[in-house]
């Protein structure tokens, strides 16, 4: 559930039946039950855990507030305690205004559809009053998530200059304590939140700053987290963006290195650089449809130890049930620091292919098989590409629209196709 704080779906007493629902699905299968709620900083998040904690009541069920916690952290809290489910209070890389509820189970997994389908409808099905319940932080949940994080690192970061953006979110305390715990000096940016300014200008959404401060203190590295700290960008020491495809190619080949890995799962966003970079390493790529479920699911699939997005948000099969930005820090800082190579040295040979994505509103969806002059557009494009480029055309599953990526050697005939692609589709579904 995501929408604006205060209207439905986030109104007081959607957020209230949560609660209820879910009390009534981990009774049904826990004897005692237990559900830890977390969120991340925006100024909605106390009031709406208060709520989900008041249904859970009414349900008999025990709620314990880890308060100021990342998704991943919220799945390992979940996975590892006494928890029948977990509840995220995020909106991840939204504005504040807005917010959401996510559900994690034991396992520390998402809920399948059809157990989400089931909640749906108890949620939509309450009609009683509602009774929030007053919630006091339970100091110390996050503290086995920070010692599982810091255990991964073992050498330590010390020495490791580093500026850390968390941007004004959920990673706002739990990043820099571990990294200067990890004995890295640490410069803070993005770690005053007030409510109001997650996500504000900065953040992984947001790089310049980061940038400006990595060049101007000549730090080794920066990292940029979004408001749940599910995902992380980086900046090198010359000021170079390093995103989820370069994460993966220097995790990819530290992994393959060590017998631990034979291909990497991406979804179709990813660029066509990383396939080929991986490929001279004798490392597979999987695609799957965008989405990091899908990720997960193939991953799970091929018992993958790795896979991820573009956008950062990388999954450690080893460490981890989820994508998580403060994981993805330090297994780049073992990266680096087991080559003794920095960002730059480490992502030389990944050449990114320019991509452009055209979004066009249709007012119907049809096969693609029954567009006759988009197939042909598509046809000039991939016969002019050859094996070095790449387009997609798919329809958005939640908007009125078909989505267009071209990719290839060349930005002017990128830009050519993805138009003359969005030109086709407006004449025939426009």
């Amino acid at each position: 559930m995501r929408g604006v704080a205060g209207e439905y779906p986030l109104d007081p007493k959607t957020t209230f039946a949560v609660g209820v629902a879910l009390a009534k699905w981990v009774s049904a299968s826990h004897g005692e039950p237990e559900v830890v709620i977390g969120m991340d900083t925006r100024e909605s998040g106390p009031w709406i855990a208060e709520h989900v904690a008041g249904g859970l009541a009414r349900g008999n069920v025990k709620a314990r507030f880890a308060g100021l916690i990342t998704t991943p952290g919220i799945a390992h809290v979940t996975r590892t305690g006494p928890f029948a489910a977990g509840v995220m209070i995020s909106a991840s890389h939204n504005p504040y205004r807005d917010n959401g509820i996510k559900v994690i189970d034991h396992s520390g997994f998402k809920l399948p559809d059809d157990t989400e389908h089931a909640l749906e409808q108890d949620i939509l099905s309450f009609s009683g009053e509602i009774a929030p319940v007053k919630l006091t932080v339970d100091e110390g949940l996050d503290a086995a998530y920070v010692e599982h994080l810091a255990s991964t690192l073992p050498a330590g970061a010390k020495g490791l200059n580093i500026v850390i953006d968390a941007g004004h979110g959920a990673a706002t305390h739990l990043a820099p304590s571990l990294f200067e715990r990890l004995g890295a000096s640490v410069t803070k940016m993005g770690c005053a939140p007030d409510g109001k300014n997650i996500n504000l200008n900065c953040g992984s959404l947001h790089l310049d700053g980061l940038r400006e401060k990595v060049l101007e203190t000549g730090a080794d590295l920066g990292v940029a987290f979004d408001g749940d700290a599910d995902r992380a960008l980086f900046i090198s020491h010359s000021g170079k963006v390093v995103d989820g495809d370069a994460v993966m190619l220097i995790c990819g080949r530290a992994l393959h290195a060590c017998g631990k890995l034979t291909e990497v799962v991406a979804t179709v966003m990813s660029n066509l650089g990383l396939e080929r970079a991986l490929k001279r390493e004798g490392i597979g790529l999987v695609r799957t449809p965008v989405g990091d479920k899908y990720v997960l699911e193939e991953m799970v699939k091929r018992n993958a130890p790795l896979g991820g997005e573009q956008s950062g948000h990388v999954i450690f099969r080893e460490y981890a049930t989820t994508g998580d930005g403060l994981l993805t820090a330090l297994r780049v800082v073992e990266a680096m620091r087991s080559s003794g190579k920095d960002l730059d040295r480490l992502t030389a040979d990944l050449e990114i292919y320019p991509q452009l994505l055209v979004n066009v509103r249709v007012k119907e969806r049809r096969p693609l098989a029954e567009l006759p002059g988009v197939n042909a557009e598509i046809g000039r494009a991939e016969a002019e590409f050859g094996d070095a480029g790449r387009v997609l055309v798919r329809f958005s599953g939640t908007e009125p629209l078909a989505r267009v990526m071209v990719e290839g050697p060349a930005l002017d005939r990128v830009k050519h196709f993805a138009h003359s692609i969005a030109d086709a589709i407006r004449t025939e579904l426009g």
